[in-house]
């Protein structure tokens, strides 16, 4: 398995220690393969991540966004009583606790989560702010020999 060292980044730069961070979260985050996932672009400004979440109920999953990083949790309920009625011969289901973090862009918010047939379905839009959009700015003219006035009336 490789590793980067990023820290001779951090002695070399400042005000981008945010970037190597982000870079090291997301090569330890790229070690777990559980539970795999897909993100998907659905429109021009609009995403979906979906995540399998096979055995899980709604009540057992928890998303959460905070400060532009989307994290959900699975955390399988403690049932002693089914577990030991039952014997295993093989057990190939992973029903186990987890934890996906995904870093969002700035002005990236999450507009629905649906959970159906073993799926997490997260839907995220990207909403510019209206000072962020272009807009376009009429440009004003003057007809030929007319000069633009700075007062009203001429100066006694």
């Amino acid at each position: 398995m490789r590793t980067i060292d990023f820290s001779p980044l951090y002695r070399s730069v400042v005000g981008f220690d945010r970037l190597a961070q982000l870079l090291e979260t997301a090569s330890v985050d790229a070690a777990s393969g559980y539970p795999p996932y897909n993100i998907e672009r659905t429109d021009e400004n609009a995403y979906r991540v979906e995540i399998a979440v096979a055995g899980f109920r709604a009540d057992e999953l928890n998303i959460e966004v905070k400060e532009n990083l989307l994290t959900v949790q699975g955390r399988k309920t403690a049932n002693d009583e089914t577990a030991a009625q039952r014997r295993f011969l093989h057990r190939g289901l992973a029903e186990r606790d987890f934890e996906r973090r995904f870093q969002l862009a700035d002005y990236v918010i999450v507009t629905e989560a649906k959970l159906a047939d073993g799926l997490l379905s997260i839907s995220l839009k990207r909403e510019l702010p209206e000072a962020l959009k272009p807009r376009r700015i009429e440009i004003a003219t003057t007809s030929a020999g007319q000069s633009p006035l700075i007062e009203g009336e001429k100066a006694a």
